[in-house]
């Protein structure tokens, strides 16, 4: 359970809390995307590897994976 509280910034470091809340939302973002990007790539290599009977036991679970990263990056 999170409790968000308000913090009054002083006029003088307002410059220095916007910069950080901007590169803090950079961060965020580059964080979805990469996971996007993994999941995306895992799925393929997973749909790859499963089309032989041999390599669905890795191929199935890291589809599976893959999958879980893209919708973690979207949500």
């Amino acid at each position: 359970m999170t409790t968000e509280t308000k913090h009054h910034i002083p006029w003088y470091l307002w410059p220095f809390a916007a910069i950080w809340k901007l590169l803090a939302v950079i961060v965020e973002l580059t964080g979805r995307f990469v996971a996007m990007t993994l999941g995306i790539v895992f799925i393929l290599v997973g749909v790859v590897v499963s089309l032989t009977i041999v390599g669905a036991i890795v191929g199935i679970p890291l589809a599976v994976v893959g999958l879980l990263l893209l919708l973690r990056g979207i949500f």
